[in-house]
């Protein structure tokens, strides 16, 4: 059982060497942490929290790093998290809460925003598309060679897929767009299956040449929606922390990071309805063991729908990250539930 006296001196040696990236000593701790103990008393508790597991001594230096213990009790007893100043909260309201706004561009100001204000790898995942229900489809015309197909979802999504048709009037794609509209208007994409492409097909006969070329487009442009669609930013940051600013060291993180595979299986192991903090060996990918994530999801109408992640070397600033991934990930929540939309 760690004392109340030990867990104070393990907090500052923590956040030390958050700051510093250098092993901590008693006399550092003395002058800089204000524990009215002296440094032989530090020194002696820091010994006894080497031999708990929660330190451990570096061979090249005289003063203690946290374990991944230490680290999880840091997590779970000690961190405050912090508030967002109104100018952050500003800047991320204005590039988030935006009416009209597609899907994977949000994302990409978010994964922009999340690896900017961390300095950090940044990881979101948008709405499995093929959940969503269509609430709207239009065709339009954007040259005499292009269609703009406009897909959007119950829950606000937007979704643009260019097409190539040529010589096609504004009011026959109307005529068009209309018709599915009525046929598939609140179903889920995964459930706008062969049967009901056919109706709209028969009862589109009179452009039988159009909804031939069209719908076999169409079905291809949904089936593509599938699955989550990845946006990860800040993988250059890691080469300017000092836990891996030797390329040799980083290029295992950077092969997995370029795996989206490994990416959604990572972002499939954290659980759906809480912040996550996961230390090391926690993480359960090997070449993910020198490092720390931090990760929340954000919901749509209250389900859980995308997912977002930072992750960077365990000597993190564990209190800033936790505040910024909980408020964007609830802005998101707020926007893809549309009550920005």
């Amino acid at each position: 059982m760690i004392s109340a006296r030990q867990l104070k001196i393990l907090e500052a040696i923590i956040s030390d060497f958050i700051d510093t990236a250098q092993p901590v000593g008693s006399r550092t701790i003395s002058k800089k942490y204000p524990l009215g103990i002296s440094s032989a008393t530090i020194r002696n508790e820091m010994a006894d929290l080497e031999e708990l597991g929660y330190l451990q001594q570096p061979h090249t230096s005289a003063g203690r790093i946290p374990s991944d213990l230490g680290y999880r009790l840091y997590v779970d007893s000690l961190i405050d998290e912090y508030s967002i100043s109104p100018r952050d909260k500003e800047i991320i309201q204005s590039l988030l809460l935006n009416k009209i706004i597609e899907a994977g561009d949000l994302a990409k100001q978010a994964v922009k925003l999340l690896s900017e204000f961390t300095s950090l790898v940044a990881v979101v995942s948008i709405p499995k598309f093929n959940k969503c229900r269509l609430a709207n489809l239009k065709l339009v015309k954007v040259s005499d060679s292009k269609v703009l197909l406009i897909l959007v979802t119950d829950t606000g999504i937007v979704k643009n897929i260019q097409l190539a048709l040529s010589n096609t009037e504004q009011f026959i794609l109307d005529k068009i767009s209309d018709t599915m509209v009525d046929h598939l208007n609140g179903e889920t994409i995964e459930n706008i299956d062969v049967r009901s492409i056919s109706k709209i097909k028969e009862k589109l006969n009179t452009f039988g040449n159009i909804v031939d070329y069209l719908i076999p487009i169409l079905r291809d442009a949904l089936k593509s929606l599938n699955g989550t669609e990845l946006y990860v930013d800040g993988i250059s940051h890691l080469l300017a922390t000092h836990e891996f600013s030797d390329t040799e060291k980083a290029k295992g993180i950077f092969d997995y990071l370029k795996d989206d595979k490994q990416i959604e299986k990572l972002l499939d192991s954290v659980p759906s309805n809480q912040l996550t903090i996961k230390i090391g060996n926690e993480i359960g990918h090997s070449q993910l063991d020198d490092c720390s994530i931090v990760a929340s999801s954000y919901k749509v109408d209250g389900n859980s729908a995308g997912r977002i992640l930072i992750l960077g070397p365990k000597r993190m600033d564990y209190g800033a990250i936790v505040s910024i991934v909980n408020y964007i990930s609830n802005t998101l929540s707020d926007v893809f539930s549309g009550i920005y939309l």
